[in-house]
């Protein structure tokens, strides 16, 4: 069975256990993805499935890619993952099979891949939570960072020093994520809690990588 799967996140919702417990959930139109390419130890040097998601205009196909769907005879797909192979778990699978939401059942551990949501240019105080300088009693420096380096030595900023930048829009991945249901007619997962990335955005549901 494939380790993982592309969907896309659809929002969130409540969700009642038996017991009557309300749990925030996410939930996830997952699939289907086609299988475009397959990866062997012998050719490639590792084994390793290519997963496609997601309808896309043909004319909006790079053409390097047009070809790689053609071939597995597959509509043109507008995000494309590698689940690698390591022990050898999907020779059954072939070049053009679908891939549903069945890779996953309720109670599985998985973790979710997104692109949090950008928030543009912003100060050390909204990006990194610093507390400020003084407010009153003369000060000009209420929102900035201080100090950034030393004297002499090393004469320079070190390098990862936090400073205003960029806020959001990474790769942000969340591990140990439980699966509440998987809904294999209408193709939708719900997991418990949160996920990183504003709604429709593209997210990768694997097989959680803790416990092993």
């Amino acid at each position: 069975m494939i380790n993982g799967i592309i969907g896309i996140k659809k929002g969130m919702t409540e969700f009642f256990t038996e017991s009557g417990m309300v749990v925030p959930t996410t939930v996830i139109e997952a699939g289907p993805c086609y299988v475009i390419d397959k990866k062997t130890l012998e050719r490639d040097g590792y084994n390793s499935l290519k997963v496609g998601f997601g309808d896309l205009k043909p004319q909006r196909s790079p053409k390097a890619m047009a070809g790689v769907f053609k071939k597995a005879g597959v509509p043109p797909l507008k995000v494309v993952k590698e689940f690698k192979d390591s022990e050898g778990k999907y020779d059954d699978y072939k070049i053009g099979d679908e891939v549903g939401v069945d890779v996953f059942s309720e109670g599985d551990v998985v973790d979710v891949t997104s692109t949090s949501k950008g928030k543009g240019f912003a100060g050390v105080m909204k990006k990194y939570g610093f507390a400020g300088q003084p407010d009153s009693h003369g000060g000009m420096a209420h929102r900035r960072p201080g100090s950034i380096g030393q004297h002499s030595y090393p004469g320079r900023v070190w390098k990862g020093i936090k400073m205003a930048g960029h806020y959001g829009s990474k790769n942000v991945t969340l591990q140990g994520l439980r699966v509440l249901r998987a809904d294999k007619e209408k193709n939708y997962i719900l997991i418990k809690g949160s996920i990183p990335g504003p709604n429709n955005s593209y997210v990768v549901i694997r097989h959680t990588s803790k416990g092993r």
